[in-house]
């Protein structure tokens, strides 16, 4: 049964951060003296999907301050608010290849060099609208709460100790008051700045606002768009190309995501279309970057292969359809005893139909989406015919959940490994050998044996050694004397497996019904040659479509193992009618109920495939 097991993406995540835990070097930020605080131990991890499920290990509900992780957001309101070029007249885009708090402006348009610096942050600070400073701070927070999906408090200790810190950010904002690049009271645009850099954040805060980045503009919890589409792609561009200073050339070559640090520890990196990595750890580098957090992101991009030029992908619903056979069962026609035992007990078999591709983040998905229905299954049938590839951090993934599901007892089917790319099919090969998973050419041949798993201890074998005419549905209502006068005119045949028991296009003479084992109803196709379109077992019959309006046999039927069945000619049945039409009349209804019940049998597969 699949009850109350942790998520592979989570245990990851746990393995980084124990790994990641004693990793040394770098020093907690002193400039502004309430950072110094923070303890150098502390170590989050969040990361979260563009559906707004969050995965998070360590400290993840200890707040700490967003400082310069605020920046892309800022940014990205302004371009909102003003368009591109209302903000492009105040701050440029290049990178600085100076520090984060340099004083320095660009000479040819005395602007600052881009909006992930303080200069230019300063300067995005001050294009914030509203008449008084109260509405200013209004709106800054409001554009915070839309990222994160909620109300964010300021630290007022760390925004103290920023404004009385912070002479040269002072300095910087002077510096613009005197080229034009703001025009507002300085004193009053630092406050604004220094409140929005001491926000109080967790790392599942963090990781929300960057979703909304990886979601096109789309808060993932709260469904608001708080930016459009090409604003998004104007804060990844600069979030790539200036977000972590004077790494950015390296970090773009390593790790390949649009990302962003601050002082106080946290970064936060994006995959667009797909997920958002955030990590707070406050022993920083030389250049001002977390130590721990770099190379968490240097790892988890390497070991999924997340780089944003080898990875194009957007995430899709990669699971198709979901089901149980209590409402898709297989082509196996059985006896209304197996029937209603299946319809109580099928859900304990759960068909899942893949399609599209399977990678980090669709495998992500997945696996959430597999592990929603876990309670009561005993069976899991996952049909590959139309997933086209996996690549290597879904099959690490998927690896995990499966041997997870396998220990607890769960039997697990592949159908269909070999529609998909060239490698798709080994690898989940592989994958199946590995972990004791069952592979089947189809997905009904799949159900079948799950279905006959579940039947097996309860089913009521008919005894081959007499001919137990009572146990058989199709001459149910017949007393003992009618099944007496049956007896002696039947056939009782024996077939072994793989024997060709009726050949399509010969005359029909002869119906059966089956007291042991089952057989495969097979017709011709013209690209797979043959296909089976049904199998019958113990107490159903077979082969009276041409006895009953004469004619050739319209398919083949091949016995799956040894079959004990019984034979009933045509001139059987006229012999019937001629002597005891009751008998006959009884035999008759009983197999228009079981036509009836097939039929109503196939529309609840169709109905079940809409």
């Amino acid at each position: 049964m699949l009850h109350g097991l942790s998520s592979p993406f989570h245990d990851y995540l746990d393995t980084l951060r124990r790994d990641l835990a004693g990793l040394s070097g770098g020093a907690v930020a002193d400039y502004i003296p309430e950072l110094a605080r923070a303890s150098p131990d502390s170590l989050a991890i969040s990361f979260a999907t563009v559906e707004g499920h969050v995965y998070s290990v360590g400290n993840s509900d200890t707040e700490f301050t967003i400082q310069s992780v605020s920046k892309p957001f800022v940014y990205g309101s302004a371009l909102h608010r003003l368009g591109a070029e209302g903000v492009l007249r105040k701050v440029g885009v290049e990178p600085t290849g100076e520090a984060f708090n340099s004083i320095v402006l660009d000479q040819k348009n005395n602007r600052p060099f881009n909006p992930m610096v303080n200069a230019g942050a300063i300067a995005v600070a001050a294009l914030t609208e509203g008449r008084t400073r109260e509405v200013r701070i209004a709106a800054m927070r409001a554009t915070f709460d839309a990222f994160a999906g909620r109300r964010l408090e300021i630290d007022e200790a760390v925004y103290r100790s920023e404004l009385e810190t912070g002479h040269r950010n002072r300095a910087i904002a002077y510096l613009m008051l005197n080229s034009g690049m703001i025009d507002r009271d300085p004193e009053e645009v630092l406050d604004l700045y220094f409140r929005q850099c001491a926000l109080s954040v967790t790392t599942e805060d963090v990781a929300l606002m960057g979703a909304t980045l990886a979601n096109n503009g789309v808060q993932p919890r709260s469904g608001e768009r708080v930016l459009d589409p090409e604003h998004v792609r104007d804060v990844l561009t600069l979030m790539m190309s200036c977000g972590m200073y004077d790494y950015a050339g390296e970090w773009s070559y390593d790790v390949g995501l649009p990302a962003k640090s601050g002082v106080s520890g946290a970064l936060v990196a994006v995959l667009p279309g797909q997920l958002s990595i955030a990590i707070w750890s406050p022993p920083l580098d030389e250049i001002g970057n977390s130590v721990r957090a770099v190379a968490a992101c240097r790892r988890i991009s390497q070991d999924f292969g997340l780089h944003l030029f080898m990875n194009a992908a957007s995430v899709e619903d990669v699971v198709r359809r979901i089901t149980r056979a209590d409402r898709q069962t297989s082509l196996r026609i059985r006896n209304p005893a197996e029937r209603d035992l299946l319809a109580t007990e099928g859900r304990r078999i759960a068909l899942v139909e893949l399609q599209g591709a399977l990678y980090f983040a669709s495998a992500e998905r997945m696996i959430r989406q597999l592990q929603e229905l876990e309670g009561g299954i005993d069976y899991l049938v996952i049909d590959f015919r139309r997933l086209n590839t996996i690549d290597d951090a879904a099959a690490r993934f998927f690896d995990v959940y499966l041997s997870r599901k396998r220990a607890a007892g769960v039997g697990i089917a592949f159908a269909e490994l070999g529609r998909g790319a060239p490698g798709s099919a080994e690898t989940l090969a592989e994958l199946a050998q590995r972990n004791d998973v069952k592979v089947f050419p189809s997905l009904d041949a799949a159900l079948e044996t799950f279905e006959e798993a579940l039947l097996e201890e309860r089913r009521r074998f008919f005894d081959s050694s007499r001919f137990a005419l009572e146990e058989i549905d199709l001459f149910r209502g017949l007393d003992r004397t009618a099944l007496a006068q049956i007896e002696r005119l039947i056939q009782p045949m024996q077939f072994e497996a793989g024997e060709r028991i009726l050949r399509r296009g010969r005359e029909g003479h002869m119906f059966f019904v089956i007291a042991r084992g089952s057989v495969s109803v097979i017709v011709p196709s013209g690209t797979a040659g043959a296909v089976r379109i049904g199998c019958i077992g113990p107490g159903q019959f077979f082969g009276e479509m041409a006895i009953l309006k004469g004619g050739e046999r319209s398919a083949d039927v091949v016995a799956d193992e040894r079959v004990v069945c019984y034979g009933l000619t045509a001139d059987h049945l006229a012999s019937l009618g001629a002597d005891a039409p009751g008998i006959l009349a009884t035999i008759l209804g009983n197999m228009a109920r079981e036509f009836a019940s097939r039929i109503q049998r196939g529309n609840d597969l169709i109905s079940s495939l809409q």
